[in-house]
């Protein structure tokens, strides 16, 4: 009688070190406990399709660096897999277990480990002063507006792969706005896929305030919604959150500018190892009363926006054309300025929203688990 007491205890602590363990509630929640990532994880990295689209394929060439494997069709490992296809399949089983993130694009995939290590905000920016650095750690950050003349002032590192002044200053640009901002964390880490659906509420977007010099507060945007693409402008609501990260997304947007009228944007979301790039582009012709004050693809705001381990960075570098005699008679830029506040301010409290899902989620995984084990040991206790 002693020794099944001794083994009933000897399984009392065992569970209560499971329990304890950071990786307990999750082990103990799977139902295939092969899998030790866990089954949200291990789903996490599903390519999706549903409304995405691609500018254009760029061609990638055969690397190993940084966690990456890059496996082009055609190259003998993809032949090899082809030719056995149930081998691939079992293959590609394995692989989720061992927790890495997919990526598919057309005739490539990307395999990237899930698990590596998040960048600090003085690796991505080692030339920024500490006071600079403080206030981009700051409610407001960093910002500032230039001319093409000038150059930006934040910009990332090289090594970084952060490039967004390309695509700026392709579109020849008379005026730009730079700005950066790290979003601290509060009890939870986030990651991309909380990003992702932060993104995805445009309809939040709506209820961002701007504060005017009287000090009043007003909503910029009357409305603000998706369209079911360029052609039919017919609004459609948001989907639900996304349980997978898509490689790529194209959407189009309509806000209705409490000053200026309706805006209509393609927005164009790009997956990298690290982050993921944000870009608006207005599609339509921006008016204002019956002026046109600015022509279609000649506004374009990008974000780049990376979980690091200080909170979540967001930079932006933003360009738009504006006519001379325009420039001459209204200053457009702090309009711009103020509006990209606004998206920033979406942004941030779209993260703070999955915050409050990540621990809600987090306090139902450990109530499940508890009363597993509660079942359990009951089960233990009535077999003495």
């Amino acid at each position: 009688m002693s020794s099944v007491k001794l083994t009933v205890f000897s399984i009392i602590i065992f569970l209560y070190a499971v329990i304890t363990s950071p990786l307990g509630a999750q082990n103990l929640l799977s139902e295939e406990p092969a899998n030790t990532a866990g089954a949200a994880e291990s789903e996490k990295p599903a390519p999706v399709t549903g409304e995405t689209a691609s500018t254009g394929d760029t061609p990638l060439t055969e690397d190993q660096s940084d966690g990456i494997n890059i496996i082009k069709e055609g190259s003998a490992f993809a032949d090899e897999n082809r030719a056995v296809p149930e081998q691939t399949a079992a293959a590609s089983e394995e692989k989720k277990d061992d927790g890495l993130i997919f990526f598919e694009s057309r005739g490539v995939i990307v395999e990237a480990s899930q698990f590596f290590e998040l960048r600090t905000f003085d690796e991505i920016f080692p030339a920024l002063q500490q006071s600079q650095r403080i206030v981009a750690m700051g409610r407001n950050g960093l910002r500032q507006s230039f001319e093409p003349d000038g150059s930006p002032l934040y910009a990332p590192d090289p090594s970084s792969g952060i490039n967004l002044y390309n695509n700026v200053i392709d579109r020849s640009p008379s005026h730009m706005i730079e700005a950066l901002i790290v979003i601290p964390y509060n009890e939870k880490e986030l990651d991309l896929l909380d990003v992702y659906n932060a993104l995805g509420r445009i309809d939040y977007l709506k209820d961002q305030t701007i504060r005017m010099r009287n000090g009043d507060d007003v909503n910029v945007f009357k409305e603000t919604t998706r369209l079911n693409n360029a052609q039919n402008r017919r609004a459609i609501p948001d989907p639900p959150p996304a349980n997978t990260l898509p490689h790529a997304e194209t959407m189009f947007l309509r806000f209705t500018d409490a000053y200026i009228g309706s805006l209509f944007f393609r927005a164009d979301l790009t997956m990298s190892l690290y982050g993921m790039t944000y870009n608006l582009t207005n599609f339509r012709d921006i008016s204002f009363a019956i002026f046109r004050i600015m022509k279609a693809e000649r506004l374009s705001i990008n974000l780049y926006i990376e979980p690091i381990k200080e909170g979540i960075l967001i930079y932006s570098l933003s360009g738009l054309f504006l006519p001379g005699f325009i420039v001459n008679r209204m200053n457009l830029t702090p309009n711009i300025n103020n509006r990209i506040s606004v998206l920033i301010r979406w942004i941030t409290e779209g993260l703070r929203r999955q915050e409050i899902i990540a621990r809600a989620r987090d306090k139902e995984t450990l109530i499940r688990t508890l009363l597993k084990n509660e079942h359990f040991l009951r089960m233990i206790s009535d077999a003495e």
